[in-house]
């Protein structure tokens, strides 16, 4: 049986953290699905759903494992839709565990055949995270060691507007 796993997130923007779980879960699973999410959860996306999902493309355009989607709704019922046996969850710090731990309990309510498997992040990307991307971006800092290089450009063109 092919295992097929997938990742949901905002991507807002995908970042080199994102990348090494991704690049991980490759050796893992036959199927990687990398879900752009619509929808935000009370957060203001920077950048549109159709340019985080071409980014997370680009980034990616070098694993074949990948497919990138986007979707609207809950993440649980995505991975029921594309038939995949997990979703993972990458966790930075030991305070993502405690809510990575809650959203999986409420993932398998939802899918009860759908596990959720974490990832630690690698202690190289610990720091980086979407959020300070993004303000570093807009403060005109230079974020080429965090993200990939399209995403940098697609930053600084936002920002320099």
């Amino acid at each position: 049986m092919k295992t097929k796993v997938l990742f949901p997130g905002t991507f807002d923007p995908v970042t080199y953290g994102h990348l090494d779980l991704i690049h991980r879960a490759s050796k893992l699973f036959d199927e990687i699905i990398i879900a752009v999410a619509a929808d935000t959860y009370g957060k203001t996306a920077t950048l549109d759903l159709t340019l985080r999902q071409t980014l997370v493309q680009k980034a990616l355009a070098d694993y074949p494992k990948v497919r990138v989607i986007s979707f609207h709704g809950l993440s649980a019922q995505c991975a029921i839709d594309h038939g995949a046996q997990a979703i993972i969850r990458g966790l930075r710090a030991p305070s993502d565990f405690e809510f990575e731990q809650r959203l999986g309990a409420m993932n398998r309510q939802l899918a009860p055949n759908v596990e959720t498997v974490f990832l630690a992040t690698a202690p190289k990307y610990l720091h980086i995270s979407a959020t300070l991307v993004r303000q570093i971006a807009q403060l005109q800092g230079d974020v080429s060691s965090l993200v990939p290089e399209p995403v940098a450009q697609a930053l600084q063109k936002f920002y320099t507007k």
